[in-house]
Formats: structure tokens, sequence, C-alpha cells
């Protein structure tokens, strides 16, 4: 029987693999209507700003961790990939100098123990090997009453499914922790982290190549809003803050 250590190690592996191997053309920086509305929609459901320290869980190669940073917020990024940190510095070359960790979520260093005002990440949480224990680590690295807050895909729109299955370079063993990105499943972890006023919220509609017209940003703020298709609606939120006194250590019995 494996230990849980080797259990993560393989899992990490495995994540490297699928990331590293193939270059991955939507997880390059850009500015585009469809990045930064995801940006605003975090900045708004977190209410970071200017001068506040951020770390981004699983910021890669610096696809939203440039839009946070040209805000003037103090974004540093994590990542288990020094592949793709090193692909990140040299998009950054030299502009923002983003301070940049490589580890394990779940092993975050001592050194970053409540130094962060937030901690967020962008369609990271479903390529985790094991929600409660990361959400510990995380809890670990924020300020007590600090954010915590991931945008994921819903598992509830069937979209996704579609997307792995027919495009090159998608495989259900590297995101198929979609299917744990239930309401459920992402506030039990949360809570038994030391996370507490858990919020999720919905948006979205469109792919980009809509959303990045103006025509098809306009029609999607309109589509959104209609209640009939609202659990299904493409990008969650979930939002959370430490509770004072909380480790990232202890388990909370409900």
């Amino acid at each position: 029987m494996r230990t849980q250590s080797a259990q993560i190690d393989q899992h990490n592996q495995q994540q490297r693999r699928y990331f590293e191997q193939t270059w991955k053309r939507t997880m390059q920086p850009a500015g585009t209507p469809y990045l930064r509305r995801q940006t605003d929609e975090m900045v708004r459901a977190t209410g970071i700003t200017a001068g506040q320290r951020v770390l981004e869980v699983g910021c890669g190669m610096g696809r939203y961790t440039f839009l946070l940073a040209e805000r003037g917020i103090r974004i540093e990024g994590l990542d288990l990939s020094p592949v793709l940190l090193d692909r990140l510095r040299e998009y950054d070359g030299g502009q923002y100098n983003i301070p940049l960790y490589c580890t394990d979520i779940s092993r975050p260093p001592s050194e970053l123990e409540e130094r962060f005002d937030s901690v967020i990440g962008f369609f990271t949480l479903h390529h985790l090997h094991d929600l409660e224990l990361c959400f510990r680590g995380i809890t670990r690295l924020v300020r007590p009453g600090g954010v915590v807050a991931f945008l994921e895909p819903n598992p509830y729109n069937p979209l996704y499914y579609l997307q792995i299955l027919f495009t090159p370079g998608m495989t259900w063993e590297g995101d198929g922790g979609l299917i744990h990105m239930r309401r459920s499943v992402l506030f039990n972890a949360m809570r038994r982290a030391g996370l507490e006023n858990l919020e999720l919220t919905r948006f979205g509609f469109f792919p980009p190549f809509l959303t990045n017209r103006t025509w098809g940003a306009r029609l999607e703020s309109i589509l959104e809003r209609i209640p009939l298709w609202k659990f299904a609606l493409p990008f969650q939120i979930i939002k959370g803050r430490k509770r004072w006194g909380a480790d990232g250590n202890q388990t909370e019995k409900f």
C-alpha cells in the first residue's frame, strides 16, 4: 500500500508532465477581454486593492499574474513546475520582477506563513491532489482575517467535458479533477482548513472567441443574468476568510 506522500509525489509528477511536455497555447499571457473579465471578477469578489500582498497559487506562465501586477497589486506566484516559472520570468523580462516560489502548496515554506493579505488562484484547484490538505497549506500562508479565493470551472457545465474530449493536449487524467469542483466538496475542505464566511458565485457564458468581441461581451452580460441556467454558468469563484486562530492544521467537525 502506497503512503500518502508517495501518492502525492506520483500525482505531482503526472501533473508536471501534463503541463510541461506540450506547449499549451491557452496558458500564454495575454490582455484579452476574456482574461480581463475573469481578473475583474476575482478582484471584485476578494476586494483586493493596489499595494496588498497577494499570492497566486498555480500561476503557471503568468496568464493572470501580469494582469494583477499591472493594477499595482504586490502579486507573487507559486507553482509546482519550475519549467512554467522559468517561462513566466521570460515573459516578465524584468518588468515586474515578481517573486516566485516552486513548491507543492500542501507543503509551503515556513517563511511564507501569514505573509499574505490574500491567496488566490485561477483554474488551479482541479489539478491538486488533495483539496483539504492543500487548503490547509493555503490557510497557513494568509493572515488571520485574510481572503482565500479561487476561480474554477463549473462541473455542471457540460461543455467542459466536451472540451476535454475533443481538445488536443487535454486529458481526463490532467483535468478530471473538474468533477470535485462542487460546492459541497470545496466548502467541506475549506471549513476543515480553518476558513469561514464561504461564498460561491458563478458568471460567464461564452467561450473566448465570442467574449473577446464587443457584441459578445455585451450579450454575455445579459444572458448570464437569466435565472434559468445560472447553475450551469461556466466559471465559479469560491471564497472564504481565515478564521482568527486558525493555523491550517486543525480539523473541524460539523
